[in-house]
């Protein structure tokens, strides 16, 4: 979904600091399985899904594990024992390697003893974790939204990505960025059964409405009345027309280009890279598409400005 507007100095000041913080912490989520070892059968992104319980349920756990006790502990054992030495970073403000990520944490810890990474949902796919959260590193504050997403090797963290934007004191939809409002009011995947042909219908349409700029797309695969929680846009289909009809038209060169699809059950994210003319750096967005009787009828989204440079070359995407 469209981008927001351009970010203040301070507002860049304070992203730049929570993506540093980004691939670490996390609080108590549904429960999945306990890590006790490398998982078998690491399967490639897009084999996943029903019938990989157990290693999807592992991966999540470590994604979780390993977040948690770094960001709000300040535990880099954790690191030794689920990041690979030669873990690649793609967070612009992060040092590749297990080494970087110790040292992350310990200055994180000691800068912010008291911050909550706040999950609310995960999935997993294939080699793929993704981290949908609320990063609060002065308790009281609203914090920011955050997705990682975490890639698998050997049943160790290999690679990772993030997009962070700064919670709003305010939405034009009034529905908070992270809440669950579609029936059933639940925030774990359902339906595992349906991955395939939820992500299916989710790429489709994100090819034809985000990709092709076709606004009929919305009438094809949205549920009339789908609840947003983009900050700056209203729930329901019309409103989609009207701004993204807008913000089409404020960029005819724009390009989407979908980098990575995790799809689990009824939840669809889709990380894409969104350059609005030709030379602009470009912003990460990550789209999370919930659907429910082959109709699209809820949509979060973490927006980040693609930044100048980067601390591991490896670029956002």
């Amino acid at each position: 979904m469209p981008p927001t507007a351009p970010t203040t100095p301070a507002r860049r000041a304070v992203v730049a600091f929570l993506a540093a913080a980004a691939v670490l912490g996390a609080t108590a989520v549904p429960a999945v399985a306990s890590p006790h070892g490398p998982a078998a059968g690491h399967a490639a992104h897009g084999q996943g899904g029903y019938g990989d319980a157990a290693r999807l349920g592992y991966q999540k756990t470590v994604a979780i594990t390993v977040t948690k006790r770094v960001f709000e502990h300040g535990d880099t054992a954790v690191v030794d024992r689920y990041v690979r030495p030669d873990y690649i970073q793609h967070n612009p403000t992060a040092a590749d390697g297990a080494a970087g990520l110790k040292a992350l944490a310990t200055s994180i810890h000691q800068q912010f003893p008291d911050a909550r990474y706040n999950v609310k949902r995960v999935i997993s796919q294939g080699d793929l974790v993704m981290l949908h959260s609320n990063v609060v590193l002065v308790p009281g504050t609203k914090g920011a939204a955050v997705i990682d997403i975490f890639r698998f090797q050997g049943g160790k963290i290999a690679e990772h990505w993030d997009v962070i934007q700064n919670v709003p004191d305010a939405t034009a939809s009034g529905n908070d960025m992270f809440s669950t409002l579609s029936s059933p009011q639940v925030s774990q995947p359902l339906d595992h059964r349906l991955t395939q042909a939820n992500e299916a219908l989710v790429v489709k349409a994100f090819d034809e409405l985000i990709v092709h700029k076709d606004l009929t797309a919305l009438d094809r695969y949205w549920d009339p009345g789908y609840l947003q929680h983009n900050t700056q846009m209203q729930s329901g289909v019309p409103a989609a027309k009207v701004g993204l009809g807008g913000y089409f038209a404020s960029a005819p060169q724009l390009t989407v280009t979908p980098k990575r699809i995790i799809a689990e059950g009824d939840l669809v994210a889709i990380h894409s890279d969104y350059v609005n003319y030709p030379g602009d750096r470009g912003t990460a967005i990550l789209d999370l598409f919930r659907v429910r009787n082959g109709k699209i009828v809820e949509h979060w989204d973490v927006i980040q400005n693609v930044p100048e440079t980067s601390a591991n070359g490896n670029g956002m995407f």
